[in-house]
Parts: C-alpha cells; sequence; structure tokens
C-alpha cells in the first residue's frame, strides 16, 4: 500500500497542485483516458468549491491490484472542520498498469498560470464528457429499445417457428390420412369388383376359378379352397391343421412363425401347408360351414386392414357358393324330374320319330319345355311340343300336369282342337297365373295328311321329299291358360310319303338379339339343305339341325325338337270299330273331334 498524500487545501495554489498531482498519479498508472479525463473532472468539479471559501483535505490513496489485475486510485475530500458545509466525498478511477514498489509525488516548477486558470482547463473536457455522457444514455437507450424490439422480433420468429412446425406435422398427418384413405378406398373397390365377379356366375366351379384371378398375386401368393357336400364329405382344397381348426371353430384362423395380430382372428403356428410364408384360413359359412378358403401371403405378413378385407370377402364367397349350389341342386332335380317324363318314342308303321331335348345352361330357365308321342285307342299317333311359362321345377310339375292331363283327354279320341281347348280351361281353373303354349299333331293310319291345332305355339315346319320347306302358318289359337274363353279348331296339311314335320320350342329359333321370324328361316334354310340321304338317320338328323341353331355352350332356353318323317305303309290298317262295332260309311266318327273330317279308306 502506499502511503497516503494528504494535504490540507487552504489557497488557491493548493487546489491546483492537488489536482495536477491527481492527473499526474493517473497518468503514471495509465488510468483509460475517458475514465481519467471523468476522475479528473469530476475531481475539479469539487476542488472548485475550495474556492468558493470552503476549507477541505484532499487526499489521494493507490489500492494494491485486486484478484483482477488492476489497481485504484481513490480520491477522498473531507471538509474542515470536520462536520463543515459540505459533505465529505468520494471517488476513484481504475488504473490497469502495474504498481511501481514506490511511488513519490515528484516534484513540479512553480506555475505561474493563476489557479482559476488551471481549473477551468476542464471545464471543455467537463463539456465534451458531459456530451460523450449523453451520446451513451443515447446509446443505452437505443441499446435498450433494439433489445425490446429484438425480443418483439425473436418472439414472432418462434412463433412463426412454432406453426411451420405444426404445419408440418398437419402435413404429415394430412398425408397419413391421405394415405390411409386412399388404401380403404382401393379396398373397398377391389372388395366391390371381387363381389360382383364371384356372384355372376351359377357355377361353383366358375366361382372358385375367378378366386385365383381376382386374389393372386396382390392379396394372396397362392388360394386353396376346401368344400364340403350336406354329408360334410371332402370336395377337393387340403385339410391343413389350420383349415380343419377353421372349419370346426368357425373363425378364421391365422398360421405363421409371428401373431398375425389381425382383427377376429386366431394365430396358430406355422402350417405346414407354407412354413415360410403366413396363411389365412376362412370359413365359407352361410347357414352351414360350406368350406374353408385358404390364403397364402404374397409377403412376410398380411396386413390388417387387408385381412378384415379378405375375411369380408371370404364372406360374400360363401354366399355366392351357397346359391350356386342351390341352384346347381335345384337345377339338377328339374332336369332330372324333366327328363323323367319325356316320353320313349313309339314305333308307328308309316312314320318315324326322332326327338331331341336340351337344357337351358344360363339362369335358372329348365323345367318348362317337353314333347311327347303316344297312341289313341282307335291307332291314331298323337305327337305333342309344349312349352309352360316359368322355369325351375314348379315349372317342370306343371308340365308334368298337363302331359297327363293330355293323356287323358286324348284317350277319348278328342281331336287336337279339343284337347287343347280342355288343356285351356284346366290351366285357367288350376294355374291362373301360370300360362303355356302347345302344338298337337295328330296322324291317322293311312291317311297322307295331319290334322293338328296350335294354342299359341311356333308353327310347325314341313320338309317335303324333293327338299320344299313350307311353314304350317295358320293363325294360332290362344295360349293356353289366359284368362279368356277360347275354342281352339283344327287345321290339316298334306305330308305327303318322304316328307319331314318339325315340331320345336322357342328355344331352338329365338335370340335376344333377333325375332323368331329369323330363326324360323334359319331353320327352313337349315332344313332343306339336308341331303336326302341324311334323312335316312332320322336321329342324326336332329343333331344337324340343332347344332346350326343353337350354341352348343351356352343356350338360355330349354331346346325342345321333335321330327315326325313319314313312309310309305307296310300294310294296310284295319278298319276303325266304333263303340257299338263297325262303323257304317256316311256315319259320324265318334272318335273324330269337332271339325274333323274322316281320312278317305
Amino acid at each position: 500500500m502506499i502511503p497516503p498524500d494528504v494535504r490540507k487545501i487552504a489557497t488557491a495554489p493548493d487546489v491546483a497542485r492537488a489536482r495536477r498531482a491527481a492527473a499526474r498519479l493517473t497518468a503514471a498508472l495509465d488510468a483509460p483516458g475517458v475514465e481519467r479525463a471523468r476522475f479528473l473532472t469530476a475531481l475539479t468539479e469539487r476542488l472548485r468549491r475550495c474556492l468558493d471559501g470552503d476549507d477541505a483535505e484532499l487526499t489521494l490513496t493507490v489500492e494494491a491490484p485486486g484478484p483482477d489485475g488492476t489497481a485504484r486510485v481513490r480520491a477522498t475530500v473531507r471538509p474542515l472542520p470536520p462536520g463543515g458545509r459540505s459533505p465529505l466525498w468520494r471517488l476513484a478511477v481504475s488504473c490497469p498498469g502495474p504498481v511501481p514498489r514506490s511511488l513519490a509525488d515528484p516534484a513540479e516548477p512553480d506555475d505561474p498560470a493563476p489557479t482559476a486558470a488551471v481549473l477551468d482547463a476542464d471545464e471543455e473536457t467537463a463539456a465534451v464528457l458531459r456530451r460523450l455522457d449523453e451520446v451513451e444514455e443515447l446509446l443505452r437507450l437505443h441499446r435498450e429499445e433494439l433489445r425490446r424490439t429484438n425480443r418483439g422480433v425473436v418472439a414472432p420468429h418462434a412463433e412463426l417457428d412454432a406453426a411451420a412446425l405444426r404445419r408440418r406435422d398437419l402435413l404429415d398427418a394430412e398425408r397419413a390420412t391421405r394415405g390411409e384413405a386412399e388404401k380403404a378406398r382401393r379396398l373397398l373397390t377391389f372388395l366391390t369388383d371381387a363381389s360382383a365377379a364371384v356372384t355372376a356366375s351359377l357355377d361353383h366351379e366358375d366361382i372358385l376359378r375367378c378366386l385365383a384371378d381376382q386374389l393372386v398375386p396382390h392379396y394372396a401368393s397362392q388360394v386353396d379352397v376346401w368344400l364340403f357336400d350336406e354329408n360334410q364329405a371332402v370336395r377337393g382344397g387340403t385339410r391343413s391343421a389350420a383349415a380343419v381348426t377353421a372349419a370346426r371353430t368357425g373363425r378364421p384362423q391365422h398360421a405363421g412363425r409371428h401373431p398375425g395380430g389381425l382383427p377376429g382372428t386366431d394365430d396358430l403356428p406355422p402350417s405346414a401347408l407354407s412354413p415360410d410364408r403366413p396363411v389365412l384360413c376362412v370359413p365359407l359359412a352361410v347357414r352351414r360351414t360350406l368350406g374353408v378358403l385358404t390364403l397364402t401371403a404374397p409377403g412376410d405378413r398380411f396386413d390388417a386392414d387387408t385381412g378384415v378385407m379378405l375375411v369380408e370377402l371370404a364372406r360374400r364367397i360363401a354366399v355366392a357358393l351357397e346359391n350356386a349350389l342351390r341352384y346347381e341342386q335345384h337345377r339338377d332335380t328339374a332336369e332330372t324330374l324333366q327328363r323323367a317324363q319325356l316320353t320313349d318314342l313309339p314305333t308307328a308303321d308309316g312314320l318315324r320319330l326322332a326327338a331331341r331335348y336340351l337344357p337351358a345352361t344360363r339362369g335358372l330357365n329348365i323345367g318348362g319345355d317337353w314333347y311327347d308321342a303316344f297312341f289313341q285307342p282307335d291307332g291314331s299317333l298323337l305327337t305333342v311340343i309344349g312349352d309352360v311359362t316359368g322355369h325351375g321345377l314348379h315349372a317342370a310339375v306343371v308340365m308334368g300336369q298337363l302331359r297327363t292331363a293330355l293323356r287323358a283327354y286324348a284317350v277319348d279320341g278328342a281331336g287336337p282342337a279339343e284337347i287343347l281347348t280342355r288343356l285351356h280351361r284346366m290351366l285357367r281353373h288350376q294355374q291362373p297365373d301360370l300360362y303355356a303354349t302347345a302344338l298337337i299333331a295328330r296322324f291317322r293310319p293311312g291317311d297322307p295328311r295331319v290334322a293338328w291345332a296350335s294354342a299359341g305355339h311356333p308353327p310347325a315346319v314341313v320338309r317335303a321329299a324333293g327338299g320344299a320347306v313350307r311353314v304350317l302358318d295358320s293363325k294360332p289359337g290362344v295360349m293356353l291358360g289366359v284368362p279368356i274363353r277360347f275354342t281352339h279348331r283344327d287345321n290339316t296339311a298334306g305330308l305327303e310319303p318322304g316328307s319331314t314335320l318339325v315340331l320345336y320350342t322357342d328355344g331352338l329359333v329365338e335370340r335376344r338379339s333377333q325375332g323368331i321370324d329369323a330363326g324360323i328361316e334359319l331353320l327352313g334354310r337349315t332344313l332343306a339343305a339336308l341331303d336326302e340321304s341324311a334323312l335316312g338317320d332320322l336321329d342324326r338328323c336332329a343333331g344337324s339341325l340343332v347344332e346350326p341353331l343353337v350354341h352348343v355352350s351356352e343356350r338360355d332356353d330349354d331346346v325342345c325338337l321333335l321330327l315326325c318323317h313319314s313312309t310309305a305303309p307296310q300294310a294296310v290298317p284295319p278298319p276303325v270299330h266304333g263303340r257299338g262295332g263297325a262303323r257304317t260309311a256316311g256315319a259320324p266318327d265318334p272318335e273324330l273331334g269337332p271339325g274333323e273330317r274322316p281320312a278317305p279308306r
């Protein structure tokens, strides 16, 4: 510590000397210029008061450097005597320069300048410092304003950053939602298209083939269907453990190395059917379990949403298979019933018969068409072709009733028109909502003519021995069962030996894209184009007529065809006896129907 330099200030020269001593001391210790000027200016201002008559004592003390390595010069001005009018005053300035071991107040020559001039020398410095203080205050205010402005700017930037983050999160969420929506739309579209595809057919084999086309390769790498019949017998497919479990429990089963986590699906160990890829076994159940659909994953796992879609598709497949199997059963029953009622064609002298029956291959259009041929008690041969409106078992049953009733009416020797009139009345009363068409042709032994009547049926076609074709196109009667009273009438047409009468149902000649007239014309051309020798095998001739008119694999309706080929009789038929014995020439024949004429003998 340097001893204090204490002086008693009483006169002006002492004040000036004290001011110069402070200046030399701060300069020796390298006090910063601005801080040194402020220190000396403030000290000068204080010492100036000494010139106003207040005695004071100035003490200059140099403090040793502190922890930061800087020394301090401290000035203390005490009033004399103590307790005077002026208060105690202190001021210090920091000096970064090193402090010498000994520091003395160097001698100075006497300065002739008056004390006031010495003190006034700091006036300009004081003015500069005051201006500097004002500038620094202004800078401080600007800094504070800038800080506040920056704070106001930073806050919106932070808000903008937070808003940008929220926007990015919202965009990510929107992309994810849009992806999920697109995925759901894609799955729903596939479900709709696949459902339409599997329900478009009533053939269960077509449905099973369609499944593989729809599911492989996007939703399954392999498709396997295990079906049961009503007796739970296996119909194709592979019996894996997962499939057996699905059939037994009625719940979908997932078999793989890792749990699938599919909604509503049980997890099982890996399947021997596909040890590397998971399999999904879904029971095909409606009212009963029809079988099990087994799908092998296209990758290493089944997606949860895809699994839900596949389970729903399996439910719709089950409905389609149930409809197809029931339809096939219904169709087979109707066809069996109808075929059982088709007549074994009789053999007649002077007449050869051949027939074809083809059931419909599309829809439930089976069961309404039939043909029949039988002898009446008088030896006449009735040939019948008919078509019941409606299809399926009901049409087949009504067809059987009509066939039975027709044979019953024919026992009394009624002609074609009378038989149709009776059938019309019967159908009106027993089946008021069902109609039928029919054409009956009657061949009498030795008569070169044919008697016929039609109830709204397509007209018969005749091919003469030379190949000429004509249509028996008289005005047909009303359909059987139409709710009006009607009496049918007989018609006759010549049928010389070698001629062929063709009876058929509309399934042979009618197409949706064409009228029935075009089909009849095609039938006539096909019949005329037959070689005469082909009529020797009438059964093959029937096949030759059907092939160009009917597509073998696809038929919208049943097809019936009956060929009646006349030949020369081999023997003269015996005389016809009535109920009372031999009939007198010219007497009414009780076997003839109304409007019929006896055949010439």
